[in-house]
């Protein structure tokens, strides 16, 4: 079965593919520890897209309590991620997740 969300060392060119992998295997396991499971990652990423493409008044409460958990975990997943590759320059994290159609 694959995950609502997908993890995409960008900028890492010079970077071996097996350490590359490794890395954003580290930072899907740390982003679905922080926020509870891959389904939690597919929602607080959507919850925080959505809120910081409207105004303040635009969202509900649910979705700004979702979204403000979204920095942090990502942050610490960046952190696990990048932790064994030392300096790589300009590297990063993309995170995707498919669009749901309510």
């Amino acid at each position: 079965m694959t995950k609502p969300y997908t993890v995409a060392l960008q900028e890492a060119r010079d970077l071996p593919t097996r350490e590359r992998i490794d890395a954003e295997v580290r930072f899907a396991r740390e982003l679905e520890r922080v926020l509870g499971g891959e389904d939690a990652v597919a929602e607080v990423y959507r919850a925080w897209v959505d809120a910081s493409e409207s105004e303040a008044n635009q969202i509900d409460s649910s979705t700004a309590t979702k979204a403000v958990r979204w920095p942090r975990a990502f942050d610490a997943a960046r952190q696990a991620g990048l932790s064994k590759l030392g300096d790589i320059g300009e590297a990063h994290f993309e995170v995707r997740v498919e669009r749901h159609t309510a």
